[in-house]
């Protein structure tokens, strides 16, 4: 089972990544909701919308949506995300296991629980 999420990526004095939809199980499940949130995702501004443009990255998996409102532009990038240690593919979730037997840490991203916690 995978665990798929639509986030929004923008800039607001500091870079911002918002969760729009969590616990998508497929990527098909998670392309279908980023492609729904295309239309309706609003940022956490208040910005009265006078005009959406949507532009699609050539991946299909990234879209940069940009809202006109009364006074300012506002610009975020829409895309998908796997967490890597419930992917669906075998070689992904098992290079994000990490060895602790290991003397180096293995190649690659990966979940990780800090000592102590």
């Amino acid at each position: 089972m995978g665990d798929w999420v639509v986030i929004a990526e923008y800039y607001s004095d500091v870079w911002r990544t918002e969760f729009i939809c969590r616990g998508q199980e497929t990527k098909d499940e998670a392309l279908k909701a980023l492609r729904a949130a295309l239309h309706t995702y609003l940022p956490s501004k208040n910005i009265v919308e006078k005009r959406r443009r949507v532009y699609r990255f050539a991946d299909q998996e990234s879209y940069v949506v940009v809202i006109k409102g009364k006074l300012t532009e506002w610009e975020c990038t829409l895309r998908i995300a796997e967490l890597i240690s419930d992917s669906t593919d075998p070689a992904v979730a098992e290079r994000a296991e990490m060895d602790d037997g290991a003397a180096e840490p293995v190649d690659g991203p990966r979940d990780r629980i800090p000592p102590g916690y």
